[in-house]
């Protein structure tokens, strides 16, 4: 048995035998930590989860085994994960700080039971949160705990104790600051995650207990950690919002239990999430009605249409270089849109300052807002309202044309109930010079 010693960017995961102040892959500064590791004959092999893998076997061979999932008593948590929690599963959610990733699950787990395992609190300050957010906690069990070891010793421990036989859920809180006594280097490395997510994703799938585990993100917004964490567990999980909006997007990065195109939206009060039945309404809450610049669109969030406000403001610049700036939409978009409508309908924007706001808080991530983006800059220009009756969606494209979107009877379908009677789409408008004539 021999101890290696190797050097692991604690950036990208890159690994070397000696030390550098640079990382050659990502080229960080000062990322470098030395990590230890058991090799040769005398390392004990690792046997395959339930110890299969001795053979190959037949796929219609293998004995199907429906396994009935756990509902959360979120319906909107229970929807992106496809219908509820496999047992055995080990989810990953991410999330911005303060966006409400320990509240989602301290509501959740307050309803399903379990253990709650928390690095960066104390049992007290858990309790604290659980009286602001009402919830009584009979069902929760905490432990306060960085040693991965023990968390291990204890997850089998309840479910050796569990008599009734109740699937056991465990809430990891958060993986970055787990540690691992057979390893060196500080909680929140490459070593010590990817290590303390390799036990706890061995002893869930060994003991059929479903794991949720937190993991803090980047100045990027990237999943923090090794890459290979995020291979490791069967779902990955993002809670997005802004931090001072109260509408909270769930979306699913990775599923291998159902789909990924699912997003549950809650609603972020004083008594912590809350889940939306009618995201529209949410949205359109605040609207101001006949007011230049406000154009209604009808984005597809998973399988659902929702309707959403984006506001336009065009104002003469006092620079040489007029700003085009956008919030919770793509600025290249922005700049591209602005070109069309130069270009295609000879609006002179050149002197001009463009800015562009969601409403809500929310980002959009399709171009069905095309259309609705560049009425909001014509009507601001033109300073005349849109119809409060319209509601448009569809891809602009370089030439001025309109292009198809999916989902588009599902799109009008939910316009009209909620009231809008005009509708523009690509089935009625071909191009941006059919959109304008809405304006005169």
């Amino acid at each position: 048995m021999k101890l290696k010693t190797s050097f692991v960017c604690q950036q990208c995961g890159y690994e070397t035998p000696e030390w550098y102040g640079k990382c050659p892959s990502c080229s960080e500064w000062n990322s470098f930590v030395e990590t230890s590791r058991v090799t040769g004959k005398d390392k004990k092999p690792t046997r395959g989860l339930g110890g299969l893998g001795q053979s190959p076997v037949l796929l219609s061979d293998v004995k199907h085994i429906e396994t009935s999932r756990i509902q959360t008593g979120f319906g909107e948590f229970d929807r992106v994960l496809g219908g509820g929690i496999v047992p055995g599963s080990v989810t990953l959610l991410s999330g911005d700080p303060g966006i409400g990733k320990s509240t989602l699950l301290l509501h959740m787990i307050g309803a399903v039971g379990g253990l709650y395992v928390s690095g960066e609190e104390s049992a007290e300050q858990i309790k604290l949160r659980a009286h602001r957010l009402g919830i009584k906690g009979d069902a929760i069990m905490l432990l306060s705990e960085t040693n991965v070891e023990l968390i291990v010793l204890a997850m089998k421990s309840l479910q050796e104790n569990n008599a009734k036989k109740v699937p056991l859920l465990v809430v990891i809180d958060s993986i970055q600051t787990l540690q691992s006594d057979e390893l060196d280097g500080m909680p929140g490395t490459v070593g010590q995650v990817r290590a303390s997510a390799e036990r706890i994703t061995t002893v869930a799938k060994s003991f059929g207990i479903s794991v949720i585990i937190i993991g803090h993100v980047t100045k990027d917004g990237a999943i923090a950690g090794p890459k290979i964490l995020e291979h490791m567990v069967d779902t990955v999980l993002y809670l997005e919002g802004e931090r001072f909006q109260n509408a909270r997007l769930l979306r699913t990065l990775k599923n291998r239990f159902g789909a990924i195109e699912e997003v549950g939206i809650f609603e972020m009060n004083e008594k912590g999430l809350k889940e939306i039945d009618n995201p529209s309404a949410l949205f359109l809450e605040d609207r101001v009605v006949g007011v230049p610049g406000s154009v209604i669109t009808v984005l597809l969030e998973g399988t659902r249409p929702i309707l959403v406000e984006i506001q336009g403001l065009v104002v003469s610049t006092q620079l040489a270089f007029p700003r085009r700036v956008a919030s919770g939409f793509d600025g290249n978009r922005l700049q591209l849109l602005v070109a069309i409508l130069q270009k295609r309908l000879n609006i002179p924007l050149g002197t001009f300052d463009i800015f562009i706001n969601v409403s809500g808080g929310l980002k959009v991530q399709e171009p069905a807002a095309d259309i609705a983006v560049s009425l909001a800059i014509l009507s601001s220009f033109k300073n005349i309202p849109i119809d409060a009756k319209s509601a448009v969606f569809g891809e602009v494209g370089l030439l001025g044309e309109v292009r198809r979107v999916g989902s588009e009877e599902r799109r009008i379908k939910e316009a009209k109930r909620l009231g809008f009677t005009h509708i523009i789409s690509p089935s009625s408008a071909k191009s941006l010079k059919d959109v304008s004539k809405i304006l005169g």
